[in-house]
């Protein structure tokens, strides 16, 4: 202390030079580093290294170990160290109060070990003689302290050096609860980054198999953000009596959907039954969805049960409701107001316990607005509307719906059809699938039976999806020659029209006579060629 004693009685404030050798400087201007370094944010493995290097230099001591009681297992295991010479099997320690190491950090008290080489008993642990080896063979002294936070058990902090006596161990002792402080706060704080992450990773987990789950019903195909939106309007309609409508164009996909409805509601053991209501002519839709007593009419030669009334306690899905008659909607709508309704001839009222999911590919506002469309039934179905997007809003979706429908026929018919190639991936995606899905299906089905080398190629697509570049017909004409060709057609369909007569055919293009003539000087055309002989 003599040294700090000359620093205190400086005559000008202490600096570097000043107290060179001062130890208690030099330890302070460690912990200084060594709280800068663990507040760094950094791994604690990057941040400890660098720690015990310091340390070294400041008060001769070596061999730094790092302990750190894991929560999942209970050992302490070796975090870190500086003896590269220590095998592997020595940094897990075993269980807390188990050997040396697992006593100290028990008893929350330090522990000095003056000289290692006369100290080492068996009740130490190997792997704890293995770890301190080549400091009991230099005859090192060990000091070792608890890294603790508030009443928690850490893990340990120790360093050997060699003999010195029982002052500066002491000294030694201090100055390393001062840095176990320093340790612990950042062991605990990345204890609890870890705790938070955990569990965030948990809760990301169950997140994605809730979407799995609930986002993608099984028998939907697809992962884009507009087939998102039809899974959750899927999983909050499935389990309720709700009435659904299901809008979209001609092969989209609606009946798979209704029928996904009807697979995760409550009502899957019941009766599914499905009606084509564009498929039944007028005269007979109304006895195929109420039924009819024998002799309702010519040829009803007994009773016979509607769709409704096979449906009971089950789902009925009414695909293209949209074309059924007026009589019929009127019906309908008594049956989803009041659940009754009479079969086709007879008087007795029957009740029905049925849950409806409509679809339609035709747009009933405008139905609504010339007639031919109930107003009252349309609120009715439209308790729960879903929009199923055309194949041409989810492109994203394309290959994915190619891929099983290959698996499917590829199945089907027994043939070994491994892949698309990238041409037909190209002409897949560029396609504008007017058929939607259901186009989509069948162009797979025929390539699939075309198919002689495992492979679906371009030139197993039909002519409609064939480009100019696949097909060797890319126009070779500019932008320019085409548009020039297209006017003088234009010109020229516009004389024949009116017979040759230049003033009569340039009030029909919109142009003046002169703006016409210079046109046709430019594309050489004589207009005389299309006069009549009345003209």
């Amino acid at each position: 202390m003599e040294e700090c004693d000359r620093c205190a009685s400086a005559k000008k404030p202490p600096t570097p030079a000043l107290f060179g050798g001062c130890r208690l400087m030099r330890e302070f201007t460690v912990l200084h580093d060594i709280s800068t370094a663990l507040s760094q944010g950094f791994e604690l493995r990057e941040a400890i290294l660098p720690m015990f290097r310091k340390v070294t230099e400041a008060s001769g001591l070596r061999r730094g170990i790092l302990t750190v009681l894991s929560r999942e297992s209970g050992d302490l295991v070796v975090e870190e160290l500086e003896d590269d010479s220590v095998p592997a099997k020595s940094l897990h320690l075993g269980q807390l109060e188990s050997g040396y190491f697992g006593a100290v950090a028990a008893s929350g008290e330090p522990a000095v070990i003056p000289q290692l080489s006369a100290t080492v008993t068996s009740d130490w642990l190997p792997a704890e003689r293995d770890l301190l080896r080549a400091a009991i063979d230099a005859g090192e002294s060990l000091i070792m302290v608890p890294i603790r936070h508030a009443q928690e058990i850490l893990g340990t902090l120790s360093f050997t050096r060699p003999p010195a006596g029982q002052a500066h161990l002491e000294a030694d002792e201090r100055f390393l609860m001062v840095v176990a402080g320093q340790v612990g706060l950042a062991v605990r704080f990345r204890q609890i980054a870890k705790e938070r992450f955990d569990a965030l990773k948990e809760e990301n987990v169950r997140l994605m198999e809730q979407i799995q789950k609930s986002f993608i019903p099984e028998g939907l195909i697809g992962r884009s953000s507009a087939m998102r939106m039809v899974y959750f309007h899927v999983d909050q309609v499935a389990s309720s009596k709700t009435t659904v409508l299901i809008r979209g164009e001609t092969g989209a996909g609606k009946e798979r959907v209704a029928t996904t409805i009807w697979e995760a509601s409550s009502r899957k053991r019941r009766p599914y039954v499905r009606v084509n209501c564009a498929a039944l002519p007028e005269s007979i839709i109304e006895s195929e969805l109420f039924g009819h007593e024998k002799g309702a009419f010519t040829g009803a030669l007994s009773l016979r049960k509607g769709r409704f009334e096979l449906a009971q306690g089950g789902t009925i899905f009414l695909d293209e409701i949209g074309e059924i008659s007026a009589a019929t909607q009127a019906k309908l709508l008594r049956v989803l107001q009041e659940g009754t309704y009479e079969r086709v001839g007879g008087t007795e009222t029957l009740h029905v316990d049925v849950r409806v999911i409509a679809a339609t590919n035709r747009n009933l506002e405008k139905m609504i607005e010339d007639g031919s469309f109930r107003l009252d039934l349309y609120y009715r179905i439209n308790v729960f509307p879903i929009y199923v997007p055309p194949l041409r809003e989810r492109r994203s979706d394309i290959l994915e719906l190619a891929d099983f429908f290959l698996e499917k026929y590829a199945r089907q018919n027994g043939k070994a059809v491994l892949r698309i190639s990238t041409p037909a991936i190209d002409m897949l995606m560029a396609y504008h699938w007017p058929g939607n899905v259901r186009e989509l299906e069948n162009i797979i089905e025929r390539a699939v039976l075309l198919s002689t080398d495992g492979v679906i190629h371009s030139y197993h697509l039909p002519p409609t999806l064939q480009t100019g570049e696949a097909s060797n017909t890319a126009s070779a004409s500019t932008l320019a020659e085409a548009v020039d060709a297209l006017e003088r057609e234009l010109i020229v369909e516009a004389l024949k029209n009116h017979r040759g007569i230049v003033a009569q055919a340039a009030r029909h293009l919109g142009l003046t006579e002169r703006v016409l003539g210079l046109r046709l000087k430019k594309y050489a055309i004589d207009s005389r060629r299309f006069r009549t002989a009345e003209a």
